[in-house]
């Protein structure tokens, strides 16, 4: 069955209240948990406009081989907010990304 609504800022906002400081989630697993699969892009382009991005955690979103992904204030900001939430990295690639990422089963 297709979803018939289209995706809305407020329910990708309020799924980013989710995600537990010290863990991630993929563009496409977020896409995916809101009924979306086929829609990464289209949450990246939410999360860029997201007017908050401390209090709604967009930081908190990265690529799904576990690379840091884009950011409204830079990936060396994104890694330095991720770093002092407690995750480690090698380059610009988390360390333990599988045990750091939430699924979709997670965020349902």
């Amino acid at each position: 069955m297709k979803k018939t609504s289209t995706l809305k800022a407020k329910e990708v906002y309020d799924m980013l209240h989710h995600i537990p400081e010290g863990r991630v989630t993929t563009y496409e697993d977020l896409a995916a948990a809101l009924g979306f699969p086929r829609a990464s892009r289209a949450i990246g382009r939410i999360l860029h406009n997201n007017p908050n991005p401390i209090v709604v955690p967009c930081h908190r979103v990265v690529m799904s081989d576990g690379t840091i992904g884009g950011y409204a204030f830079g990936q060396a900001r994104k890694k330095q907010i991720l770093t002092q939430e407690g995750v480690r990295f090698f380059g610009n690639s988390m360390a333990n990304f599988s045990r750091l990422r939430l699924t979709v089963a997670e965020l349902r």
